[in-house]
């Protein structure tokens, strides 16, 4: 069958152009690497999004409305950022599946004031990278004595190896990406992590009194290292080198405890220790500053190891409880009037630590709970390499923790 003149003039002005059209397409989807599934995916998408508006316009009209009052760009971001406060019950949930979570991790459980190794596997490595690359990349070096080098032995010296811009710290954007790690369970904002305020806090001690300025001590006492051969090469090991380096090269006074709160297990540690600090603070009031210290745990591929003044050292991490978390809001039962001094110490020791030894310290991770970092205003929890690592590095990581600690006590930074 022939096609008429005049059928043939439409197929010719009107289904040619649209065959070329399509000819294109393919074309342009081909080098991007677009495929059919993709937007089928992307018409599905399309089509359960509109379904999911149309059952909450129908069932709950007024949620629709104040979503698009919101600003928010979906009714969904709108349910995302309200949802505590829509359904209260699902905050509650929430909250005791990340208590169940935490408590099968063989994470302590002191009703939300636990520590440990807190970070999965994929986190420690992600907060491991993010690290590394701020250390390379996102450094603001100056002078002569500035260098990218990942062996930062100029702080032998007293120097700085790298600089920070103090107007930059001031950007919470920059300060977050280049100092901090947020733990999903808790929010943090520009009020509270605010480095012009954190920087102006005087956190000097007074060396010309009786009795120890420093308490050293171990929520978990027990925590070992790769090669360790007994109890001696644990953290209380490296308290006691701490303790060594602060006496009798700096001049401190410092009471090393050694009680044990995590035998026979884990749990509850932080209470436990509650009482013997307060005991301790009681009969020895001319302590200003609390350390605890720890030694995490990562993935067994995981290696915390830097160069630093040619020793392979363990890296340490700062670690604060903000008693605040997504699911509960602030924590009255776990109230840390100190909260402000604990994350201006922790931070005036995070920037001395990048900026003459850079690579020694990761990310200040910020979590939800106290961890018993109430007590003193100058109080910190480091967390001094991980299991993967050989005694000798995490004794070699009280060297430049001892004198990042006495150039912020001294007032030198």
């Amino acid at each position: 069958m022939r096609l008429n003149k005049r059928y043939r003039r439409k197929w010719w002005t009107g289904t040619l152009p649209l065959v070329i059209f399509t000819a294109a397409c393919l074309c342009i989807m081909q080098s991007q690497g677009i495929t059919k599934n993709t937007i089928l995916d992307a018409a599905a998408s399309a089509v359960q999004e509109n379904l999911g508006y149309q059952a909450v316009l129908s069932c709950m009209p007024v949620l629709v409305y104040d979503a698009s009052d919101s600003g928010q760009k979906s009714i969904y971001e709108y349910l995302a950022a309200n949802m505590d406060e829509l359904l209260p019950i699902y905050g509650y949930v929430r909250d005791e599946e990340i208590q169940t979570a935490m408590g099968s991790m063989g994470v302590p459980g002191e009703t939300g004031d636990s520590c440990g190794n807190f970070m999965d596997a994929v986190s420690s490595e992600l907060l491991i990278q993010e690290n590394r690359q701020a250390a390379q990349e996102q450094l603001d070096v100056q002078g002569s004595g500035g260098t990218d080098s990942a062996e930062p032995s100029a702080a032998a010296a007293g120097e700085k190896v790298r600089k920070f811009s103090r107007q930059k710290l001031n950007d919470f954007d920059y300060l977050l990406q280049n100092f901090y790690r947020v733990d999903s369970t808790t929010t943090t904002n520009s009020r509270q992590l605010n480095a012009a305020q954190m920087l102006a806090k005087d956190m000097r001690i007074k060396k010309d009194q009786d009795g120890p300025q420093i308490l050293i001590y171990h929520t978990h006492s027990q925590e070992r290292f790769a090669d360790s051969k007994n109890a001696s090469e644990s953290v209380a090991g490296l308290g006691d080198y701490l303790t060594e380096l602060l006496e009798g090269t700096y001049g401190y006074r410092v009471l090393h405890h050694k009680g044990q709160y995590d035998i026979p297990d884990r749990d509850n540690a932080y209470s436990r220790a509650a009482p013997a600090l307060e005991q301790l603070l009681k009969e020895n009031p001319g302590i200003q500053v609390i350390i605890d210290l720890h030694r995490d745990g990562v993935a067994e591929g995981t290696r915390l190891v830097e160069k630093v003044n040619g020793k392979d050292t363990a890296t340490i991490m700062f670690f604060n409880g903000l008693s605040h978390t997504t699911a509960q809001g602030d924590i009255s039962y776990l109230n840390n009037p100190n909260l402000a001094d604990n994350l201006a110490f922790s931070f005036q020791m995070q920037l001395a630590a990048a900026e003459y030894y850079p690579g020694f310290s990761r990310f200040i991770y910020l979590k939800g709970y106290r961890y018993n970092l109430h007590y003193l205003p100058k109080s910190l929890l480091v967390e001094v390499g991980a299991q993967t690592n050989t005694y000798q590095e995490a004794l070699n990581a009280m060297e430049p923790l001892a004198d990042v600690l006495d150039k912020v006590l001294s007032g030198e930074e």
